[in-house]
């Protein structure tokens, strides 16, 4: 039978369906085969011939017809996973049902009196033939899931046969070991086998199923407290999926082993990645919603803030365990993963790379949970030089993405795995290797480390970026503070960089403007002085840029604090323009063949976001000891002051004073008082600076003064032999905040992970047009 007919017929059947008002039996079979048994229609066949408001219409007209169409949909694939799915004709039932299912299941999800349809487990029609009762008690959602996890080790569907002939008995399904059928080379599993797209293209098929199974999430509104688990991942990842451990490993390492270009042929991506990206795409999605976890809820910390396991846990463990999650947490070191991850990610930008893959949000996330849920991968990438490989091309997308308002999300995640990288001493270490590799990028020219890129590239996200990302600038300077003490010898773009921000934020209009404005202040004096006491010796440019703009020291040291003004300073604001537009920073030329940092397109879709957590949330902060170990400086867990946040030392008091004193801030009707400015005025760290300029000035002065120099570098050269030993105050200990898990961020990263989802699924377009409630979706 031709295409064309084919189509015609299953549209038929799909007219006969919306215009039934009678509900059809369960065992018409002639009547249900039409939707699977005679067609042979594509995906987008199938989206293009079963319109949403027929679906709805059917929804809403004849539901029993609709349930019945369902649960016949899920019988054929159990039976397909029963019979091993051997004739071609089996086959082409199994994907026609996987892609009604996947056109059919957002229609469902969305309508809240469905949703717990897929649960129940008598379906709205009359069974035919008397399966066992065994079976009938499984709720369809399950018979659905295993059904799937069942084909996705399908011998000659999804996986070759390892027959040595074809007198052999066909494999048995049951019997099979999938452990032996993983898809991939890579963790756990040294075999690659043989490509083969056909293998590749139903896996994909299958795999957009399960996570359109998966998406009932996006029905359902954000909300704070949301550690509701998703009963579809819930019950997949459980050990009543006996392919849970391979099929986690065939995930993981496809998308892991993914090379763009490789494969050992160069530049033959015509050939093999057109159909293997899709397949790397559904499987980095699948594996990132499965991995939707909320570790805070999931661990019990103790008094001292450890997470122990007591007897009782045992008995009684906190939900079902999540199978993706705990492989995830026990995969080791050796196994290279950062080295895989940074492959597929360095593809997406290197300028030579022939195909530049476009799911990098995705493993951007993968990474995240890897180190959220792994410390020992999180040590091992920081212990390797890998750790560059990984920050560089996130250096690069925030860079790009700068301007662009339909990437907000990606800016925050790119942002989030800093944070959480910056907590621990060995990324500020790995920091002061030399940065040669030479990536276009729009920022100016320098000689010197990643320290200084980075700097140098946040400097361009504060003072260049979309407005939207001002959330994201106590994040950007609390990584800077967390690597500042380890920063070896900063160049002299970055230190002047460092500068202006300081010039920037320290103006009395942007100070007074916004009730959180000092704080980055703070964290800017924070980071001189973790230098100057740390760092001293081999950061004279940094000690230069600070001598030659000593003034803003002296004006911080000199805030006015009176009405006047304050007031004065507001009215200022008015007519001049954002402090951070000034080109007070000599901005050089940048680099080579790079590209400014465009803003979105007019018309670009994106999705909402919910409210970052501010720092004081995403962060918890730590001491480190003599010895390099880090004292947590928190109080006992989640113990709460009166104003319902996580009491807090003494350092942050003056921000607590300042939260309850700015409470009106939100309204937009607050106001700065002079007891707001003294109570964060006093509390500023500018001793040791000003220790620094007392000393230094002097001789610096003199050294101009003797040799009439305007010259720099003699300077530099007397501030690169000179000392502080015993001139400056006793060293404070170092202070970092490191990132810290919670039910904000959880929710934060499902609605981001759902909205990348429901964006780069345009073909099919699964969720288009159909009622979400976790984001918006708004035009640009």
């Amino acid at each position: 039978m031709g295409s064309a007919d084919s189509k015609l017929n299953f549209r038929k059947a799909v007219i006969q369906l919306t215009t039934k008002t009678q509900p059809v039996e369960a065992t018409d079979d002639a009547f249900w085969d039409q939707f699977w048994a005679d067609t042979a229609t594509s995906v987008q066949d199938v989206f293009a011939l079963v319109p949403a408001a027929e679906i709805r219409a059917v929804r809403e007209e004849s539901p029993s017809n609709l349930a019945t169409l369902c649960y016949k949909a899920v019988e054929k694939l159990v039976q397909g996973a029963e019979s091993g799915c051997h004739s071609e004709k089996e086959k082409q039932i199994v994907l026609n049902c996987s892609r009604l299912l996947t056109r059919v299941l957002p229609y469902i999800f969305e309508d809240p009196d469905w949703r717990g349809f897929f649960w129940s487990t008598v379906p709205g029609a009359g069974r035919g033939g008397g399966e066992d009762d065994d079976e009938n008690a499984r709720p369809l959602a399950e018979s659905l899931l295993l059904a799937v996890a069942d084909l996705l080790f399908c011998p000659d569907f999804t996986v070759q046969s390892h027959r040595r002939s074809t007198v052999d008995l066909a494999e048995d399904l049951h019997s099979l070991d999938s452990c032996e059928y993983i898809w991939e080379a890579g963790v756990g599993f040294a075999h690659s086998p043989q490509p083969s797209y056909i293998h590749d293209m139903n896996r994909t098929e299958l795999l957009k199923l399960l996570l359109t199974c998966f998406s009932e999430a996006m029905y359902l509104p954000p909300a704070p407290d949301s550690g509701s688990t998703n009963p579809w991942v819930q019950f997949f990842c459980s050990t009543e999926n006996r392919h849970a451990l391979p099929l986690f490993t065939s995930l993981l390492n496809t998308v892991c082993a993914y090379d763009p270009v490789g494969y050992g042929i160069p530049y033959n991506h015509l050939l093999f990645s057109d159909y293997r990206e899709p397949l790397v795409e559904e499987a980095a999605q699948v594996l990132i919603v499965t991995l939707d976890h909320d570790s805070a809820t999931s661990a019990n910390p103790t008094v001292d803030g450890t997470t122990t396991g007591t007897a009782m846990d045992d008995v009684d463990p906190p939900g079902p365990e999540n199978l993706f999650v705990n492989y995830l947490s026990r995969i080791h070191r050796e196994e290279g993963i950062a080295r895989l991850l940074s492959n597929p990610l360095l593809q997406t930008y290197l300028p030579n790379s022939t195909k530049k893959i476009q799911f990098h949000q995705e493993l951007l996330v993968l990474f995240w949970k890897l180190c959220d849920f792994n410390k020992k991968f999180l040590f091992f990438v920081l212990k390797s030089s890998d750790v560059l490989d990984i920050l560089v091309p996130i250096l690069y997308f925030l860079n790009d993405a700068r301007a662009d308002q339909s990437r907000v999300g990606l800016m925050h995640i790119g942002v989030f795995i800093l944070l959480l990288l910056s907590g621990e001493r060995n990324f500020g270490v790995r920091l002061n290797k030399p940065y040669s590799v030479r990536v276009p990028m729009d920022i100016p020219v320098f000689t010197g480390t990643h320290a200084d890129l980075l700097i140098v590239v946040f400097h361009k996200i504060i003072t260049s970026g979309h407005q939207r990302l001002q959330p994201l600038f106590d994040c950007l300077l609390t990584i800077v503070v967390n690597v500042s003490p380890y920063l070896k010898s900063l160049s002299m773009v970055a230190a002047n960089k460092l500068l202006h921000l300081l010039e920037a934020f320290s103006t009395t209009w942007f100070l007074f403007s916004a009730a959180q404005n000092h704080h980055l202040v703070f964290f800017l004096l924070e980071v001189f002085n973790n230098i100057i006491q740390y760092q001293f010796d081999g950061n004279s440019n940094l000690v230069y840029a600070i001598i030659r703009k000593r003034s803003v020291f002296h004006q911080l040291a000199n805030l006015p604090t009176d009405p006047p003004a304050i007031h004065k300073a507001l009215q200022r604001r008015r007519r001049a323009p954002e402090p951070l537009s000034r080109t007070g920073s000599q901005e050089g030329a940048s680099m080579e063949g790079s590209r400014p940092a465009a803003p979105a397109e007019p018309g670009t879709l994106k999705t909402s976001l919910v409210a970052t957590p501010g720092i004081d949330k995403l962060t918890e902060k730590s001491q480190v000891s003599e010895d390099g170990t880090l004292r947590s400086l928190e109080p006992a867990p989640q113990q709460s002051s009166a104003d319902g946040s996580p009491a807090e030392e003494e350092p942050s008091q003056a921000w607590q004073d300042q939260r309850r004193l700015s409470s009106a801030s939100a309204s937009g009707q607050w106001s700065p008082t002079s007891e707001w400015v003294l109570s964060w005025k006093s509390k500023l760290p500018l001793q040791t600076i000003m220790r620094l300029l007392q000393v230094l000035v002097p001789q610096v002065e003199k050294i101009c003064i003797d040799k009439g120099l305007t010259d720099e570098s003699e300077i530099l050269r007397f501030l690169q032999h000179g000392t502080l030993v015993g001139l400056l105050p006793v060293p404070h200990p170092i202070l970092i905040r490191k990132y810290q898990a919670n039910s904000g961020t959880a929710m934060w990263f499902r609605t981001y992970m759902w909205g990348v989802i429901y964006l780069r699924n345009v073909d099919p377009p699964v969720w288009y047009d159909t009622d979400v409630k976790l984001f918006e979706i708004q035009r640009v």
